[in-house]
């Protein structure tokens, strides 16, 4: 299952994921998918205009996921958003957006999901985190904040599902190779960021039987940033 599946970075490891063999779910709160999106996974469970800042939105989805699958073995967490503006002059509304959008969606994903993850007997959880959530730049201290937050998700929970043979783990890539960071910064060297491939790489592997000593851990990814 993977979140945000529809945007540049979600779509790519959904594209690894079904060029290994997975059945997936792609969900995302985009309204329609995109029809290339759509004709790929024609096979697959597409749920659009899933708003995961509401939990039952999260329920909903999950039950869904039982009624064609019956299981669940693994989750990605790419679902989130990005606001540049300094603490002087921005608004404390950007800290709740980022809060809801980094945070919440993947905790009510997660809580959603659980049951059916602990059924599996070796579910699998992988949160995209930031490289920021280790230290803010400038402008970045709301999404920073909202990131590190997720980072303290990901520990928490690999704590509390030890014994449940799932592993949580998060994913920290510094500026990834995507056409809405391309626009927003057209002089910078594309060369050196964070492929969406790599990132897909690195997921597909925590989600492998052989990462099953792999919890509770944060893997940077940073390119040549």
């Amino acid at each position: 299952m993977v979140t945000g599946a529809f945007g540049a970075l979600g779509s790519a490891v959904a594209g690894l994921l079904k060029n290994q063999g997975a059945a997936l779910v792609l969900v995302d709160a985009t309204p329609v998918a995109p029809p290339v999106l759509a004709d790929a996974f024609a096979d697959h469970l597409l749920l659009p205009g899933v708003d995961l800042v509401q939990p039952r939105a999260a329920e909903a989805a999950i039950r869904e996921v039982e009624l064609r699958f019956g299981c669940l073995d693994g989750l990605v967490n790419v679902a989130g958003a990005f606001r540049w503006e300094t603490v002087a002059e921005g608004s404390p509304d950007t800290w709740d957006l980022m809060y809801a959008l980094n945070i919440k969606t993947a905790l009510h994903m997660c809580r959603s999901a659980l049951p059916l993850l602990k059924r599996s007997g070796a579910g699998r959880i992988v949160n995209i985190g930031a490289g920021a959530g280790g230290k803010a730049g400038l402008g970045m201290g709301a999404y920073a904040a909202s990131k590190a937050g997720l980072m303290r998700l990901t520990e928490a929970l690999s704590e509390e599902l030890k014994d449940d043979g799932i592993t949580v783990n998060a994913i920290l890539p510094s500026i990834i190779d995507t056409p809405a960071n391309r626009k927003d910064m057209p002089k910078a060297n594309f060369s050196r960021w964070v492929r969406p491939e790599s990132i897909a790489s690195a997921i597909a592997f925590l989600l492998a039987p052989e990462a099953h000593d792999i919890t509770g851990s944060a893997i940077a990814i940073n390119g040549r940033v």
